[in-house]
């Protein structure tokens, strides 16, 4: 599987790409800080925030298992500038659906309702992500067991 650069075109039909590159911002605080602003649309009536530390996974990374949240939108923005991968699909029993992006450590993302993605894949160290997603009652996980695909990376 070919691994693209992530960008907002690319993963538009997936949902978005949280990044400062082309947002509009203004100063705030006096001056002494700048506000990017408007980044993502959080798609959910109630909203947790929370920091999650994810870890990297043996390589060639195998992947068996494709999640998706039918109650809202997920978002995952790096807290370190170090690059990170993103999959995603149309349909986790297709794997010509697959696709993969490679994201910086400014870039994070915004998986619409109902998208299928891998969990966190961290490349390189331990990494610690700010995670934007629905609270409240009601099932907002679907997981999936998939025939395994090999990542394999340099």
């Amino acid at each position: 599987m070919k691994i693209e650069p992530l960008t907002r075109t690319g993963f538009a039909p997936f949902g978005e790409v949280i990044e400062t590159d082309g947002a509009q911002h203004f100063p705030i605080n006096q001056g002494f800080a700048e506000r990017f602003n408007d980044l993502a649309s959080v798609d959910a009536e109630a909203v947790n925030i929370s920091i999650v530390l994810a870890k990297p996974r043996p390589k060639p990374i195998a992947i068996t298992l494709m999640e998706r949240h039918p109650l809202g939108s997920q978002i995952f923005y790096p807290l370190q500038d170090r690059p990170w991968l993103v999959l995603v699909c149309g349909d986790p029993k297709n794997v010509t659906s697959f696709r993969a992006f490679s994201a910086t450590g400014r870039q994070g993302i915004n998986y619409a309702r109902n998208t299928w993605h891998h969990p966190l894949l961290v490349l390189e160290a331990e990494s610690r992500f700010l995670v934007v997603d629905r609270k409240g009652p009601g099932a907002n996980l679907e997981e999936v067991q998939i025939n395994e695909i090999r990542l394999d990376l340099p």
